[in-house]
């Protein structure tokens, strides 16, 4: 896949988009006009992309219980994130949803545009098994309507990811 730059990444390339240039890893950006009336962001981007829905991965943030611990989870776009299962990969006894104020302020991005790639703050990253279902993924490239599609072995490797099985389908 070669690595395509757009036009217009809305003032600049994004931290994830800078990422992913600094490591030379090949991707390919996806851009389409976001609604702001959108709340389902994963949805929005298969349907305005016409992409493969379990090709699509949103990025979510989670606390575990009882350290406070904030790690991200992506899980295909149209799935649910379980939160036994992400509890269970951190080592974890639960965890809940972030409130959406902290992710922001933690990944330095909007919600509908968190990325797993250049977050402000460090977090462990766990990716749903179904990624290595296909040659490439596609993520949020770090602002609503800016995604990027690369290898999912690339992905794990910039982020240290640990895939496994986290959708709740």
């Amino acid at each position: 896949m070669a690595r395509k730059h757009s036009k217009d990444h809305g003032g600049g390339p994004t931290r994830a988009i800078e990422a992913l240039t600094a490591a030379g890893v090949a991707y390919t950006i996806h851009e389409y006009e976001h609604d702001p009336a959108a709340r389902a962001f994963g949805e929005e981007t298969v349907e305005k992309l016409g992409i493969d829905p379990t090709q699509a991965f949103k990025t979510l943030m989670v606390r575990l219980e009882p350290t406070g611990e904030f790690v991200v989870g992506c899980v295909p776009a149209l799935a649910h994130l379980s939160m036994k299962l992400i509890a269970k990969a951190a080592g974890a006894k639960s965890a809940s949803m972030a409130d959406p104020a902290v992710a922001q302020r933690r990944t330095g991005y909007v919600v509908g545009g968190i990325s797993p790639l250049g977050q402000t703050t460090s977090h462990r990253l766990f990716i749903d098994s179904a990624c290595l279902d296909h040659e490439t993924m596609i993520v949020s490239g770090g602002r609503r309507g800016l995604s990027v599609e690369l290898s999912p072995l690339d992905l794990v490797e910039l982020t240290n990811a640990e895939v496994t099985d986290l959708a709740q389908v």
